[in-house]
């Protein structure tokens, strides 16, 4: 495996991992299942980023069975925002719609530029830098729907559209995780080792 893609996967990790507490005490503080679901699943990446450095220089078929592993922690942010979302609709308040939408800006900003750094390794090491740019290109689509949440709340003082926006997050990652768990069975099928 190039060192470029090592440093590339290493620099996503940490700063995932970093935005992480930003997005998730901003949650807290504003009660908003959308950003609690983005929180979640910036520690998601940053778990799964460790775990593809972890295994970059295994064989195909070691690497396949990784691919299945970091499928089924695709799944966890939005277990995560399940249990959120059950939550939010016991208490539906609106979020502050002026924090969630500068923390949703910083997060947009940290998974755009995960996303372009990741971007040109795509299609290496298989399933695992395949869920590596799938993970940050979901993550900045997510922080648009987010920034659009805080605008409407900030017309429409209601807890629904966070909510709503927190679970496509984890339909996203959902078909993320169908994505990548497809691609480590083509790379487990196609290595001759028996």
């Amino acid at each position: 495996m190039p060192a470029s893609l090592r440093h590339a996967v290493a620099l996503v990790a940490l700063l995932n991992l970093s935005y992480f507490g930003v997005e998730f005490g901003m949650a807290l503080c504003v009660s908003s299942v959308s950003l609690f679901a983005d929180s979640i699943d910036f520690l998601e990446d940053a778990l799964v980023n460790g775990l593809i450095l972890i295994a970059l220089g295994w064989s195909v078929r070691a690497r396949a069975v990784v691919g299945v592993g970091l499928a089924a922690l695709l799944l966890m942010p939005g277990i995560a925002t399940l249990w959120t979302a059950w939550h939010k609709l016991m208490l539906p308040v609106a979020p502050d719609p002026i924090p969630l939408s500068l923390t949703a800006l910083g997060a947009l900003a940290v998974n755009l530029f995960c996303a372009f750094v990741l971007a040109r390794f795509r299609h290496h090491a298989g399933s695992l830098s395949r869920a590596a740019f799938l993970s940050a290109r979901n993550d900045a689509l997510a922080n648009i729907a987010m920034i659009a949440v805080a605008g409407l709340t900030a017309l429409w003082p209601t807890a629904w559209p966070d909510l709503v926006v927190g679970l496509c997050i984890a339909l996203i990652n959902a078909a993320s995780a169908r994505a990548v768990l497809s691609a480590a069975k083509s790379e487990y099928r196609s290595d001759p080792v028996a």
